[in-house]
């Protein structure tokens, strides 16, 4: 008895003898892995917002319309066909189109009280401008006798336009300027397309506007909009208007010419349709150059285009009309 509980005090010693080994060994083995060497802190990253340069990447597009010298659209032509500068700096044409791709189209139109013996035909040019639209354009009309207010908005239906130039009734001053600025407010608040026109169809000057010609003229070249006028003007012109009217012909040429788009005087009243026509053509047979300025400075100063044709010799001379160029945003 002696011997055998002799025996079982040996193996219980052993067993905690063994045990307690253990216990230490998976101890040791838990500090180790709960021991978490701390590392260094990284260098502070380096503020690289300070050292990149902010490049204006603006794609900047210039319609050109190319014509022979009796005013017949030159199609055809490919971009070998254009050189473009920018204040002299030669600029790569990155892209090119001619296709007819929609348009977005403001009327501006002159409803003072010289236009009352004139509605029929007016009437009849906008139709005519209308029935060559493409299905995806998109138009809106400005009307301006003493004030300028927006009539239609955008809308795809020119129906709604026509409907609505029958039944203008010409009254008042002329506030041609105040038009203008409205139409463009609403092309660059609302407009889908990045081709954009305005096509003003009036008889006379400006003789009620709070802005000026300077002012408008500005704001025409800061756009990307297009300027093409039809100019209703009485064959007594000189002599028996005063002089803001006066000036009427040679401030829409001046506009349009800015712009890259064109004048029309309208000699007979008969010949408005037909020039609404070739309006609408012109607006559909254009080039349009797209470039990216290699001068990134944003001054917001004024950048002049030029657009020369490369054609073989053989070729008679063209005309080519387009935006002569713009104001850099200023940032």
């Amino acid at each position: 008895m002696v011997v055998r509980r002799l025996y079982v005090l040996v193996l219980l010693f052993g067993w905690l003898v063994f045990h307690s080994r253990d216990f230490t060994l998976h101890a040791q083995s838990a500090d180790q892995r709960a021991v978490i060497e701390p590392r260094e802190r990284p260098a502070s990253p380096i503020n690289l917002a300070k050292t990149v340069l902010s490049v204006d990447s603006s794609l900047v597009l210039i319609p050109v319309h190319v014509t022979t010298a009796l005013g017949v659209p030159v199609t055809g032509l490919q971009k070998i066909n254009f050189y473009l500068c920018e204040d002299g700096a030669e600029q790569v044409i990155k892209s090119f189109t001619s296709e007819d791709g929609p348009i977005s189209v403001g009327l501006v139109l002159d409803t003072s009280a010289s236009m009352k013996n004139k509605t029929d035909r007016v009437s009849a040019a906008t139709e005519a401008f209308f029935g060559t639209a493409n299905p995806a354009d998109e138009f809106f009309l400005v009307e301006f006798n003493g004030r300028a207010r927006l009539a239609v908005p955008f809308t795809k239906d020119p129906n709604q336009l026509n409907s609505y130039v029958r039944r203008s009734r010409p009254s008042g001053n002329t506030s041609l300027f105040d038009a203008i600025h409205l139409a463009l407010g609403v092309m660059k608040q609302n407009a889908r397309y990045s081709r954009r026109a305005l096509v003003i169809l009036s008889d006379g000057g400006d003789n009620w506007s709070r802005r000026n010609f300077r002012e408008i003229k500005r704001e025409l070249t800061e756009s990307d909009v297009q300027v093409y006028a039809m100019g209703i003007f009485d064959r007594d012109y000189n002599s028996h208007h005063p002089r803001e009217e006066r000036n009427g012909p040679a401030v829409l040429e001046d506009l349009t010419a800015q712009t890259g788009g064109r004048d029309f005087p309208v000699a007979r009243l008969e010949d408005l349709p037909a020039i609404a026509t070739e309006i609408s053509r012109d607006l559909r047979q254009q080039y349009i150059l797209g470039y990216y300025s290699t001068n990134p400075v944003a001054d917001g100063k004024y950048r002049r285009v030029t657009v020369q044709l490369t054609m073989p010799e053989q070729i008679p001379p063209l005309r080519t009309d387009y935006r002569r160029g713009y104001f850099v945003p200023n940032r």
